[in-house]
């Protein structure tokens, strides 16, 4: 891999091969009332792999079209996954035979190849890393887990399970315990769409997806200085960049208060296929459990800076830099 100046990044991006780009607008899919994502971590990790190896081959096998074709077989019904059914997909493209032509009789693969895609559109692909105008240009996952590398965390899947401050309703993210001042990564590169305080998540940040697909939810971060120092509303945040700190606000009127019992993240994931789904009764709000397993293995390093945290390293991708354009 050759290393490359800043200046050449986007045609190299853009002249790549093997990567594949969703294009489809967030008001395309409207009629998508309803989803849930239950793929098991391993089959993430096999196709991920699969996919990486085969990305500048002949016969490539995207992630997402990979796991809409096991969840369209198996009828949504993840208990019946094997790795060797990925296996016969890849040796199908091998033999002459293409994904469209592979799904063209297969009832519900355009619903799940739309679901998989407002899930885990932008996870494979094209990135660079370096420091100092010199980058790197490789290919492989382009999200991170929410805690920096070096951090511990512990967590169990609480997606549903019952809240009652406030008003009953359903747990609709992942608590991830841990300790005060963890440096909080944004999973995927996007825009700050929402910041400040709310009664139930205290110090919160809310980041949008550059595809507008996703809409991230980091809350009860930490009392005094829960933020990046100087990150606003309609930023743009790269994947992997520090921005906040695990706490404990939240469940108080007053701002700034440590409501909760323990110290934790609250991350959640909502899908967005309209823009009149994103604050309204019909929210999609989907199960991150596997996702935060599957993101363990690429974490964030970063180094202390005053009094904040930085990545140690440079990662630069083509949504970012097009948002300034």
């Amino acid at each position: 891999m050759a290393i490359i100046v800043l200046a050449a990044l986007v045609l190299l991006f853009s002249v790549s091969a093997g990567q594949k780009v969703i294009t489809a607008s967030a008001e395309s899919s409207s009629t998508i009332k309803w989803a849930e994502f239950n793929v098991p971590l391993a089959a993430m990790q096999r196709a991920l792999k699969l996919d990486i190896q085969t990305h500048a081959t002949a016969t490539p096998l995207h992630f997402v079209d990979a796991l809409a074709f096991l969840a369209t077989k198996y009828g949504g019904n993840w208990n019946r996954y094997r790795s060797a059914d990925l296996d016969a997909l890849l040796a199908r493209l091998k033999n002459g035979e293409t994904m469209q032509s592979i799904t063209a009789g297969m009832k519900n693969y355009s619903y799940f190849d739309q679901v998989y895609a407002a899930v885990l559109g932008n996870a494979v692909g094209n990135y660079a890393t370096g420091a100092g105008g010199n980058y790197t240009v490789q290919y492989g996952l382009k999200l991170f887990s929410p805690i920096a590398a070096g951090y511990g965390y512990g967590h169990y899947d609480d997606f549903g399970t019952s809240r009652s401050f406030g008003f009953s309703r359903r747990h609709l993210g992942n608590d991830l315990m841990g300790t005060v001042g963890t440096p909080i990564c944004a999973v995927e590169s996007g825009y700050v769409e929402e910041l400040g305080w709310n009664k139930y998540g205290g110090w919160r940040i809310g980041i949008r997806s550059f595809d507008k697909k996703r809409y991230y939810y980091y809350a009860h971060l930490r009392q005094g200085h829960p933020y990046r120092t100087g990150l606003a509303v309609g930023e743009a945040v790269q994947a992997g960049e520090v921005i906040g700190y695990l706490g404990m606000t939240g469940y108080s009127a007053k701002e700034d208060v440590n409501g909760m019992n323990k110290p934790h993240l609250h991350f959640g994931m909502q899908l967005i296929f309209n823009d009149s789904q994103r604050e309204s009764n019909n929210e999609i709000w989907i199960d991150v459990y596997n996702i935060v397993n599957f993101l363990a293995q690429n974490r964030s390093h970063v180094v202390k800076n005053g009094s904040d945290y930085d990545r140690a390293t440079d990662f630069l991708d083509l949504r970012y830099l097009l948002y300034y354009e």
